[in-house]
């Protein structure tokens, strides 16, 4: 089964991405640290802006797997927004206390869930995994038996799909109808357990067989090293931060600035 998509490539795909992949990581721990709600709403559109202009998939797309992640915003917001803890109260009712605090405490919870979602989804728009391993073996010395085992192990994911869906199409050829939940889910996951374990079995013994468990100097069909885009990218996320902090004090969407309760 072919789960791969169509998309243009951009200078982020070009970027390294181990590097990359760092970058990320760092500024997911910097946007935890970050509790000006200005700040917080600036930097999000930021990211989502390099999201939407420099992914490289179609705008349709993008919009489809944003989504479930505007869910995860408005429940995440409105959670904190209902129930969080203030002082100055604007409505209540029951449970429900909605404070001054709370509302900006929930916004700025949710464009936190929102910008590690846009991060997240860039890294993984823009990485090949194959290209992410081997960069991870080149650059940081992973060894080859946990990278290609998490290579083997991607590519088991389209397998089992497809395998799914023949025992499906199985299943009704016998006739076999509406069943219970036990019945559903004993029928799939057993075959599936079973043929990927079998599978697993031979994978592992044909790299130990190929040598992958040791620890000699090893020749890679990929060469992947650093280049100028790696610095258009650290520059790029550099600026963002830098922008987006003196746009969020020059130009401030809401009259609040630390959004932690009692400080």
């Amino acid at each position: 089964m072919n789960l791969s998509f169509d998309f243009q490539e951009t200078w982020l795909h070009k970027t390294n991405p181990t590097f990359k992949l760092f970058i990320m990581v760092g500024m997911f721990i910097f946007v935890l640290f970050v509790h000006r709600l200005n700040w917080m709403i600036y930097l999000t559109t930021g990211a989502f802006l390099l999201f939407w202009f420099f992914s490289g998939h179609p705008k349709k797309r993008l919009m489809l797997i944003l989504i479930p992640f505007l869910l995860v915003f408005v429940s995440t917001g409105t959670s904190m927004i209902f129930f969080g803890k203030g002082e100055t109260t604007w409505f209540k009712w029951g449970l429900v206390h909605i404070t001054e605090e709370s509302f900006y405490r929930g916004i700025h919870l949710g464009f936190r869930a929102l910008i590690f979602a846009i991060l997240g989804l860039t890294f993984t728009l823009t990485t090949r995994p194959v290209y992410l391993f081997y960069s991870l073996m080149q650059q940081v010395k992973l060894k080859p038996k946990y990278a290609y085992s998490f290579m083997a192990g991607m590519r088991l994911i389209p397998i089992m799909v497809e395998e799914f869906f023949t025992i499906r199409n199985a299943m009704r050829v016998r006739g076999v109808g509406k069943q219970s939940l036990y019945f559903k889910l004993k029928s799939y996951t057993i075959p599936l357990l079973s043929q990927s374990i079998r599978r697993a079995h031979r994978i592992a013994i044909a790299m130990e067989a190929k040598r992958f468990s040791g620890d000699g100097e090893r020749t890679y069909y990929y060469q992947i090293g650093y280049s100028v885009k790696d610095g258009f990218f650290l520059l790029t996320i550099l600026s963002l931060i830098l922008l987006t902090y003196y746009s969020a004090s020059w130009w401030p969407l809401f009259p609040v600035e630390d959004v932690r309760f009692g400080v």
